[in-house]
């Protein structure tokens, strides 16, 4: 495959891809730039769109970033480009997150993930609904697990009693994020009533989806309601199908790491037909992060769990236009 000129509708649909990524409460806290001499992409942080009570040390936002990086690489494969990754190219410039750089198309990379990928991208969206109690089947889970490998991540399906106690942990956050006023009050600034097109970031009330009326599956309530009773509730699969992913260390480097291979995970699951959603939730607490993962049996550090089933597709969130996020240098001549 030849590699497609980088003309304005190409640089436009690449970052449109990268745009398309999920992000923690769809804050999208990313901004692009391409220097057009070198023609490479620089992602950074945008800090006005981080979390202070939720995500203090920034390590979602890292996750976040990591997952429009891949959706980023999967676009410039797609047009028949080579992307070369470096994550935190200069250490003087902390904001500077990743530069995926676009040389000549081979093979070999092209075959680093599913060709129907790009195509995925458009496609995936978080499902807070109920899933069927449909197995998930071994081959599925295997390539799931090897999408993340190919990340440096791992991710593991562990049993039902495991699953139970993950579970349970999870519902130990949320219950802890409910009664954090602080906490509440942010998350409610990021969900709007649907139908409000004043907003391109943030959630529509259609995309949070009911709470499990047998509390088995302890889903995010975004509007940190502490009544109970008012919230819709709807009965969910009596066998959930969690998955773990980790990492071995911890690093900033690690968290966009994980943030690719999350990414490479949810668009395998798009292309298998599967529906994804994700319990963030223990890893906003120290102690309950580590509770994911204990000795003697800890193996890495977690982070994320994902819901994985089939069921109905989940409603779309808004997105910022790439002309919003992207700054294009001119070309330099010697």
């Amino acid at each position: 495959m030849r590699s497609a000129p980088l003309d304005a509708q190409t640089l436009e649909a690449c970052v449109a891809a990268a745009v398309a990524a999920p992000s923690f409460f769809n804050t999208q806290p990313w901004r692009f730039r391409l220097d057009s001499d070198t023609v490479a992409f620089e992602v950074r942080a945008d800090p006005e769109r981080s979390l202070r009570h939720a995500d203090p040390v920034g390590r979602a936002l890292h996750l976040s970033v990591g997952t429009c990086v891949f959706n980023l690489r999967v676009a410039v494969s797609h047009f028949g480009w080579t992307p070369v990754v470096r994550l935190l190219p200069r250490p003087d410039e902390p904001g500077l997150l990743a530069t995926v750089r676009l040389t000549g198309g081979t093979a070999r990379r092209r075959a680093e993930h599913r060709e129907d990928l790009y195509d995925a991208i458009w496609r995936r969206h978080s499902s807070r609904l109920p899933f069927s109690d449909r197995p998930v089947s071994p081959q599925a889970r295997a390539e799931l697990a090897e999408s993340a490998h190919r990340e440096g991540a791992s991710l593991n399906f562990p049993e039902a009693p495991e699953t139970v106690r993950l579970l349970r942990v999870t519902a130990e956050a949320e219950h802890r994020n409910r009664l954090d006023a602080a906490r509440g009050t942010e998350s409610r600034r990021w969900v709007h009533r649907d139908g409000d097109e004043r907003h391109d970031t943030g959630l529509p009330q259609t995309a949070l989806g009911p709470q499990d009326a047998r509390e088995g599956v302890p889903m995010r309530d975004f509007t940190a309601a502490r009544h109970p009773e008012r919230l819709s509730a709807q009965d969910f699969e009596t066998t959930p199908v969690i998955a773990l992913l980790k990492t071995v260390h911890d690093r900033r480097a690690d968290w966009l790491r994980a943030g690719e291979a999350l990414e490479h995970v949810l668009l395998v699951a798009t292309a298998l037909g599967l529906r994804a959603s994700l319990l963030h939730q223990p890893m906003e607490w120290t102690d309950l992060r580590r509770e994911l993962s204990p000795d003697p049996e800890h193996t890495g550090h977690a982070q994320m769990l994902i819901r994985l089933g089939y069921g109905p597709e989940g409603a779309g969130t808004p997105r910022r236009a790439p002309r919003a996020v992207l700054e294009v240098d001119a070309v330099r001549h010697g």
